[in-house]
C-alpha cells in the first residue's frame, strides 16, 4: 500500500525483511508467496534476489518514523495473510517494535488497523 515511498536501499532491505519473516516458521504459505510477490511489483522490483541479510542490519536501514510505520504495517500484513500468527512470529514482530521504538499503544493501534483492512480486502 504504501511501499513506492521507500527509497531504493529501503525498498531492498523490506524485501530482505519480509522474505525472513515469510520463512521464519520454517513454512512460507502461497498466501505470503504471494503477498511477497505483490511487494516486489508495487515496488518496481520483481527481479530483485533475496541476499538473505540479518535482521539487525535490515533493521538498521529504516531511521524515520514514516518509512518505521510503513515497514511494520507491511510486515503485519504479511504476517495475517495465512490467518495464523506463529510464535516466531510474534517475536520477530517483538523485536521490529523494539528496534524501531514502538510503544504498546501505537503497536496496538497499528495492528487493529491492519486487521480491519484484512477484513475489508476479503
Amino acid at each position: 500500500m504504501f511501499l513506492r515511498e521507500l527509497n531504493q536501499e529501503e525498498k531492498e532491505a523490506f524485501l530482505e525483511l519480509a522474505y525472513l519473516i515469510s520463512k521464519i516458521d520454517k513454512n512460507q504459505t502461497i498466501f505470503e508467496n504471494s503477498i511477497i510477490n505483490k511487494f516486489k511489483t508495487e515496488m518496481g522490483i520483481d527481479k530483485y534476489s533475496i541476499k538473505g541479510s540479518d535482521i539487525e542490519d535490515i533493521l538498521k536501514v529504516f531511521e524515520n518514523d514514516r518509512t518505521k510505520n510503513i515497514v511494520l504495517v507491511e510486515i503485519l500484513r504479511l504476517i495475517f495473510s495465512d490467518g495464523v500468527f506463529h510464535d516466531f512470529e510474534r517475536e520477530s514482530i517483538q523485536l521490529i517494535k523494539k528496534h524501531f521504538g514502538f510503544d504498546k499503544d501505537d503497536f496496538q493501534s497499528l495492528r487493529d488497523w491492519v486487521l480491519k483492512i484484512k477484513e475489508l480486502e476479503k
